[in-house]
């Protein structure tokens, strides 16, 4: 049985940081793409960091660069987002998914899903 299962959600004040896990079981991860996606209620979903099959090259949105560091531990079959410098607009529900496909961005070469973790950013 295939599945990603993520962790590290919870509530923070601005300023503050989380570090969201991802692991992978059925899987070998180092042989996937992994992203990590948030969503907000009536909004689509949407990318905010990826990490590329083979070569590790990675991928940010424009508005946590700088803040947000996505990594992977193949020992552990494990992907992380540590996401520091938290603000409000950061709220939503944080996805992990993979790909076998590398350097992907678009939602829909993303074929497996965690079932969502809760990140909420308020004062």
């Amino acid at each position: 049985q295939v599945y990603l299962v993520e962790s590290g959600g919870g509530s923070v004040q601005p300023g503050g940081s989380l570090r969201l896990s991802c692991v992978a079981s059925g899987l070998t991860l180092s042989m996937h793409s992994v992203g990590w996606f948030r969503q907000t209620p009536g909004k689509d979903r949407s990318l905010v960091s990826s990490i590329s099959r083979n070569t590790d090259t990675t991928y940010y949105v424009d508005s946590v660069k700088g803040r947000f560091t996505i990594s992977r531990d193949n020992a552990k079959n494990t992907a992380y987002l540590q996401m520091n410098s938290l603000e409000p607009e950061d709220t939503a529900v944080y996805f992990c998914a993979v790909s076998p496909y590398p350097n992907v961005t678009k939602l829909t070469y993303y074929d497996i899903w965690g079932q969502g973790t809760q990140v909420t950013v308020s004062s």
